[in-house]
């Protein structure tokens, strides 16, 4: 088994305007390189479960009864379901860049 995630090999994606990504699917884990900047616009609210780490920048996580401010070195933890619900939201002039790792839904997994 490959233990090496090489991002640097690994194409961008752009699912929407303002944010990018890169992915590593592995079982039942996917790891994710995933850069917000300034524009992007969180349609809804995200129940899924995310660990993950701030590399670059900064930015705001709103929840549903509260914000947080994540900067450079903070780490996250959002455990899945509604009543953890939750969305970024980048400033003018924002850009982060964020480490995360999540569960695949399991009809995801290979």
């Amino acid at each position: 088994m490959d233990v090496l995630v090489d991002f640097e090999s690994l194409p961008w994606q752009s699912p929407r305007p303002g944010v990018r990504l890169k992915a590593v699917e592995h079982g039942d884990q996917r790891l994710r390189l995933v850069e917000f900047s300034e524009g992007y616009e969180e349609p809804d609210w995200c129940t899924q479960g995310h660990a993950g780490r701030v590399l670059e920048g900064a930015f705001t996580l709103e929840l549903r009864d509260h914000s947080v401010r994540l900067a450079e070195g903070d780490a996250l933890f959002l455990p899945a379901g509604d009543e953890h619900a939750h969305r970024p939201v980048v400033g003018a002039g924002e850009r982060v860049l964020l480490l995360l790792v999540e569960p695949m839904a399991p009809s995801r997994r290979r």
